[in-house]
């Protein structure tokens, strides 16, 4: 089984447009194109494709889509991390969120969620677990294409490879303070299941 994870596009919310709601912000025009470049490099036609049920991961492999339309289609549950309380944060400003962020992160504490539709990280280990146990499932070999978002991969990513850690091990190294995102946008990341454990490259979009 082979499954590759691809980070969205350029959303407005990475072009530092406040949002509101998180299931639904778009891509930007430089979204659709790296949208277009990842749907035009594929060298082999996937068995599944599988996107977030967030607007801008089915936006970005909407051109991905259109090259194999004999391909199945699923929505899973593979989201964007919410550690922070939307009703409470959604259309602030990254200034105005940095030091509850930086407390978060500092804190480390898996189990904490910040409030009503959040989630803590110990859950996002836990659906980044159950998305690579789905994949291992399937009966095709593959390749699966899974249009996903950047900390949701990078906990898929922890999952496999510090596999030796707790979740708070795995959380204590997750946070990049002061450097850039561990997963751009449009980057991939290819999994590979041997019947026995996952291993993990980059790929280059």
């Amino acid at each position: 089984m082979r499954a590759t994870f691809i980070r969205h596009g350029q959303s407005t919310g990475n072009a530092g447009i406040p949002c509101y709601d998180l299931a639904t912000i778009e891509l930007t025009e430089e979204g659709w194109d790296q949208a277009r470049r990842v749907a035009a490099d594929w060298t082999e036609a996937p068995s599944l494709i599988v996107t977030s049920p967030y607007l801008r991961t089915q936006q970005t492999a909407d051109p991905t889509i259109e090259r194999f339309p004999a391909v199945p289609v699923e929505v899973w549950p593979i989201e964007e991390f919410t550690y922070l309380q939307p009703s409470r944060w959604n259309g602030t400003l990254s200034a105005d969120r940095a030091p509850h962020l930086i407390r978060y992160w500092r804190e480390a504490d898996p189990a904490y969620c910040d409030g009503e539709g959040a989630e803590s990280f110990g859950a996002l280990l836990r659906r980044a677990e159950a998305a690579l146990g789905r994949l291992a499932a399937l009966p095709s070999p593959g390749p699966v294409y899974v249009f996903s978002h950047g900390q949701f991969i990078q906990a898929v990513r922890a999952v496999v490879t510090e596999s030796e850690l707790d979740d708070r091990g795995k959380m204590l190294r997750f946070w990049r303070q002061g450097k850039g995102p561990a997963i751009r946008n449009a980057e991939s990341v290819e999994f590979e299941w041997a019947g026995i454990r996952w291993k993990t490259k980059p790929l280059s979009h």
